[in-house]
C-alpha cells in the first residue's frame, strides 16, 4: 500500500514540488551568503532568486538552518532563517530585533495557523548540538545504549544554547512560489501560534489519559441455590 501511495504521489507531482522547494532553499543560501549562483542555474531560477534578493534586502541573516528543541512541548525542528530587522512592523510602528524567518516555496493561502504554530515553536526553542552525541546514531544498538546512560545535569546542559533575543510575538514568512519570479513577505502572529501549539499539546496529553471508562461492578451478591 505504501508503494502504491508513493507512486500516486509521484504521478501527482508531489515529489517534484518537494525537490523544487529544496532546490530553491539551497539557491537562497547562496544569495544570503553573497555567493554567485551555481553554473547552469536556469533563467527561471535566476528570476526567483532576484525576486528573493530584492524582497529580503532589509534583513541581516544571523543564522541559517539551525536545529532547536522545545522541552516544554517535547519537540524540535530546524528553522530556515534567523533575521535581524529594523523598520515598520505589522501595524506600521517601528520594530527591531531578531525574528524567525521561514521560506515557503508554495502557496501560503492555506495552513496559515500551522505556519504560525511552526514559527512560534521555533521562537521558543533552544539550540541543540547533536554532535555532542559520542556514538554513531546510525548504530541503533550503540545509540540505544547511550540514551540509557545516566549523565549529570551539567553535562547534559552543554548541548543546549539559549536562542536569546528572538521575538516571540512576530515571525516572518518569505513566500517565493517556485517559478513565479515573485516574492512577498508576511508577518506571522506567534502569540496565536503558540496558543495553538500549547492546545495541541493539551489534546495529545488528554488522548493518553486512562481510566475514562471502567467496567461495571455489581454491588448485589446473589446466594447460590443448592
Amino acid at each position: 500500500m505504501n508503494q502504491i501511495a508513493d507512486k500516486a504521489m509521484d504521478a501527482a507531482g508531489a515529489y517534484v514540488k518537494r525537490e523544487k522547494g529544496t532546490h530553491l532553499h539551497a539557491l537562497s543560501e547562496h544569495v544570503d551568503a553573497g555567493l554567485p549562483l551555481p553554473t547552469g542555474t536556469s533563467a527561471l531560477d535566476q528570476r526567483d532568486m532576484a525576486a528573493y534578493l530584492m524582497e529580503t534586502v532589509d534583513f541581516e541573516i544571523r543564522a541559517v538552518e539551525r536545529f532547536v528543541v522545545v522541552p516544554e512541548l517535547r519537540t524540535g525542528g530546524t528553522f530556515d532563517r534567523l533575521l535581524e530587522y529594523s523598520g515598520p512592523g505589522p501595524d506600521g510602528e517601528h520594530v527591531e530585533g531578531l525574528f524567525i524567518g521561514d521560506l515557503k516555496t508554495g502557496s501560503v493561502e492555506h495552513g496559515k495557523l500551522k505556519m504560525a504554530m511552526q514559527l512560534a515553536v521555533y521562537s521558543r526553542g533552544e539550540f541543540y548540538d547533536h554532535t555532542r552525541v559520542p556514538v554513531d546514531t546510525a548504530d541503533r544498538k550503540a545509540f540505544a545504549a547511550w540514551k540509557k546512560r545516566e549523565v549529570s545535569a551539567a553535562e547534559a546542559a552543554q548541548a543546549y544554547t539559549p536562542l536569546a533575543g528572538v521575538s516571540q510575538k512576530w515571525g516572518i514568512v518569505i513566500n517565493l512560489p517556485a517559478g513565479s519570479g515573485e516574492c512577498t513577505l508576511h508577518w506571522v502572529d506567534l502569540e496565536i501560534g503558540w496558543a495553538a501549539a500549547r492546545l495541541g499539546l493539551d489534546v495529545r496529553t488528554t488522548r493518553g489519559t486512562k481510566g475514562a471508562m471502567l467496567p461495571w461492578v455489581s454491588g448485589v451478591t446473589r446466594n447460590r441455590v443448592a
